[in-house]
C-alpha cells in the first residue's frame, strides 16, 4: 500500500502543480483574509458601537470579495490550471 502511494505521489510530483494546490492557496489566503476582517469589524464595534450598521455592511462586502479569490481559485483547478 505504502509504495502504491509514493509512485502515485512521484508521479503527480513530476507532473507538476496541478489545480489542487492554486485552490489550496487561495483558499487559505481567503481564510485568513475573512478572519482578518471579521477581528477587525468586531473590534471597531467594540470602539464604537454606534457604527455598528456601517461596519457590518462594509465587513459584508469585504468577506464577500474574500471569498471571491476563493471561486476564482476553485474555476481555476477545475479547469487544470
Amino acid at each position: 500500500m505504502i509504495p502504491l502511494l509514493l509512485a502515485e505521489a512521484a508521479t503527480a510530483a513530476a507532473g507538476g502543480v496541478t489545480g489542487s494546490f492554486t485552490l489550496g492557496m487561495a483558499g487559505a489566503g481567503a481564510g485568513i483574509g475573512i478572519g482578518l476582517i471579521g477581528a477587525k469589524a468586531a473590534e471597531s464595534v467594540g470602539r464604537n458601537p454606534g457604527a455598528f450598521g456601517r461596519v457590518l455592511t462594509i465587513g459584508i462586502i469585504g468577506m464577500a470579495l474574500a471569498e471571491a479569490i476563493a471561486i476564482y481559485a476553485l474555476i481555476r483547478a477545475f479547469a487544470g490550471q
